[in-house]
């Protein structure tokens, strides 16, 4: 059973933290600002779909894909139960942007309304990647024997696309953040320095800062301390 290194808890810690901060932050948005996700009187459907919009993509696609990466660095125990616990989180946050992208489908200005931004564009792009390396994830873990010499070979690449979507995922949820912004101060007046946009831009620095913290553990080499083998006394 392998132990978390000194050096890494102060990076795990930060990186809860981060996450913390960050699900505080986009609760509180949603939950106390709910009259900026529609800009039009409309149905209570309609608000419960605009409000989990953002709690699902950050918490539960975001914030969840940023604990799979980390539970290789901090969850005690064999090799297989890490990747098992990865794989289901993983599932989880699939799960989670499949069901955030398609409460935009039931906007009250349609679909073609909600899907032509580049903010749109990179999610839908995003959310395609995750399920790609999700699916090679679950093959590979339940055909270990039979694809274990194309596993070594494909397992750079699913590290590397497996980060880039994360920090795709983070930059998505950046320009969401922006543009719902813009709008709210170009055509509903609210003020730069309001508590809505203090909340805003906050959550955006917290999500730069989780992904650094997700980012930098992911990539850390591991250390290894060395073990001492006892001598053999001489007679």
């Amino acid at each position: 059973m392998a132990a978390v290194s000194a050096s890494m808890l102060p990076l795990l810690f930060f990186a809860r933290a981060s996450g913390l901060v960050v699900a505080a932050l986009v609760l509180t948005w949603a939950l106390a600002f709910k009259s900026s996700f529609l800009p039009h009187s409309s149905s209570q459907e309609d608000l419960i779909y605009a409000v989990l919009h953002p709690l699902l993509m950050v918490i539960g696609f975001i914030i969840i894909s940023g604990e799979a990466i980390l539970v290789h660095r901090w969850l005690p125990g064999s090799r297989n139960l890490k990747k098992s616990v990865h794989l289901c989180l993983q599932g989880l946050a699939l799960s989670s942007g499949i069901f955030g992208i398609w409460t935009k489908f039931h906007g009250i200005d349609g679909v073609v309304a909600n899907f032509y931004s580049l903010h749109s564009w990179m999610g839908l792009i995003c959310v395609s990647l995750f399920g790609a390396q999700w699916m090679m994830g679950f093959l590979s873990f339940w055909h270990r024997a039979e694809v274990r010499m194309t596993r070594v070979r494909v397992l750079p690449w699913h590290i590397f696309l497996g980060l880039y979507t994360y920090g795709l995922a983070v930059a998505t949820a950046e320009t969401g953040l922006l543009e719902k912004l813009t709008f709210l101060q170009t055509r509903r007046n609210v003020y730069k320095s309001c508590p809505e946009s203090m909340v805003v831009n906050s959550l955006g620095l917290g999500l730069a800062l989780l992904s650094g913290f997700v980012i930098f553990a992911a990539v850390s080499p591991k250390s290894h301390v060395p073990v001492n083998k006892p001598k053999c006394l001489s007679s």
